[in-house]
């Protein structure tokens, strides 16, 4: 019987399904047909195919070519089915032997010269294809991506290649995989910033418990400058976390190898939409929230984001992830993500200054910062006023500790958290801080009446408090960690802010 199956994987989301490839070739005039729910680009195929299979010195059947990918209600898309699908004809056509087609899986849109083109998606596709312990096949372009996740791909150039693998007579080199150490990776350095002592301790301790931060000052007082230097605050990657961050990347465009093991840094322009942000699409494609995974995410001028595309990190601050839901596509990406924005004051960004305030206190300046819902604030660990520095502070040598050192501390806290709770501080759920709040339930108590704190605003306000105890290597947190972490908070909150919803 004139049937071939051969296995490869389709992309939904961050997920990579597998997919049965079955092709028959029956008797009657010469037709080619795709079935199983194939988009355009699949359907496509049928020309690339079969241009391929000429031009690498194979007959192309004139015969009735059936092609069915398997489950018939997933959704296939793109080019990457070329590959299996022109395999199966010639094992169906008996032009190529096949010994064993269940020990492995392969993908690759093809050349009409035969030539084999990257895909994108590679590392869900060798993840999955490892767990399921079958070799990969992939265009020579993913193989030393695919190499990151999967311990045995093969990186073929083109159709003719891999048809010599298979048969035995020029078999392909395992791919190996490209990456450096993260003892090479380097970034920009808290040491180039001049003053700000309040704003570097912010970055350490939101670094230390993986918290958000909010900086709100004027133009020029290195906000942004702030921002761009946590990543070299954070700890490189471990294995499990690079390859999650890279298969997310992998979606879009595969992440530079020198970088696998940094954390992502993201900073969208503020014009960006809500899809572009979250991400979405006919077909579900990460946003920069996805992309900034085990990273950094900055938002600069937070305030000039719409604030409908603001609302939707309500959400993925508290799961750590987003549901993408379409009429013929569901999708879940991950989104476990550190949120650094930045803001002035008002519209001129000069409020309280002595000369340059445009002195528009209570019309401009409040219209411009209630852009920034309360439930959203509230989401957000620390506040930090940033000040502007003075010129002598400017022009006067560099002060304070390099990332690399302080870096060092980050590690210890965390190692401390990781040891107690299993968690960093961020994850903390508010059944894990009953006991300091039943500690210091008189001062919390007065606390929270006199600034109007939420009960989320409390529970982020412990979280904080316990990093800082972290960093300081105290066992306990006392009224002076609490006092420093609620300095954090009291700059946006007001008697009577209700700010839980």
């Amino acid at each position: 019987m004139s049937v071939a199956l051969l296995h490869t994987r389709a992309i939904i989301g961050i997920d990579a399904p597998g997919v049965q490839v079955e092709t028959h070739l029956s008797p009657g005039l010469p037709a080619f047909s795709i079935v199983g729910l194939p988009e355009a680009a699949v359907r496509e195929s049928r020309d690339r195919v079969r241009s391929a299979l000429i031009n690498s010195g194979y007959d192309f059947p004139q015969r009735r070519i059936t092609v069915n990918l398997a489950p018939a209600d997933l959704p296939k898309s793109g080019g990457r089915f070329d590959l299996p699908i022109a395999l199966g004809i010639l094992s169906a056509s008996k032009q190529l032997r096949i010994p064993d087609s269940d020990r492995f899986e392969c993908l690759g849109e093809l050349a009409l010269g035969g030539e084999l083109r990257p895909c994108q998606g590679i590392l869900p596709v060798a993840l999955a294809a490892r767990q399921d312990q079958r070799e990969l096949i992939v265009p020579s372009g993913n193989a030393a991506e695919a190499a990151l996740a999967h311990p045995c791909v093969r990186g073929a150039a083109s159709l003719l290649e891999v048809c010599a693998h298979l048969e035995g007579v020029a078999l392909i080199a395992e791919a190996v995989a490209l990456c450096r150490s993260p003892d090479d990776e380097a970034g920009p350095c808290l040491a180039d910033v001049r003053g700000q002592p309040q704003a570097k301790r912010a970055l350490l301790i939101a670094a230390a418990g993986a918290h958000s931060l909010l900086l709100k000052g004027p133009p020029g007082s290195g906000k942004s400058m702030l921002a761009q230097r946590l990543p070299g605050l954070l700890p490189a990657l471990n294995d499990d976390e690079a390859l999650a961050v890279a298969a997310v990347h992998s979606l879009t465009r595969p992440r530079s190898s020198a970088r696998f093991h940094s954390p992502p840094y993201r900073a969208p322009h503020h014009t960006a939409s809500a899809v572009a942000l979250v991400g979405g699409g006919g077909q579900p494609r990460p946003g920069e929230i996805s992309l900034a995974h085990h990273g950094v995410l900055f938002l600069d001028e937070m305030p000039e984001f719409d604030r409908r595309v603001l609302e939707v990190l309500r959400e993925p601050l508290e799961t750590g992830e987003v549901h993408i839901s379409r009429a013929r596509h569901q999708a879940v990406f991950p989104a476990r993500f550190q949120l650094v924005a930045a803001m002035n004051p008002c519209p001129c960004g000069w409020l309280g200054h002595p000369e340059k305030s445009c002195g528009y206190f209570c019309d401009k300046a409040r219209r411009y910062q209630q852009k920034l819902s309360g439930p959203l604030l509230d989401r957000i660990d620390l506040h930090l006023e940033v000040q502007a520095l003075p010129a002598t502070a400017l022009t006067g040598p560099a002060d304070g500790m390099s990332s690399t050192q302080l870096r060092q501390q980050v590690v210890a806290a965390r190692q401390r958290q990781l040891a107690r709770q299993d968690k960093l501080n961020h994850a903390l759920a508010p059944t894990e801080l009953e006991p300091l709040i039943h500690q210091h339930r008189h001062w919390l108590e007065e606390v929270m009446t006199r600034l109007g704190l939420s009960a989320r605003a409390l529970h982020r306000m412990l979280r904080v408090a316990r990093s800082i105890a972290d960093l300081d290597a105290a066992d306990t947190v006392t009224q002076t960690h609490l006092q420093e972490a609620l300095s954090y908070r009291a700059t946006h909150a007001m008697p009577g802010n209700d700010a839980g919803n």
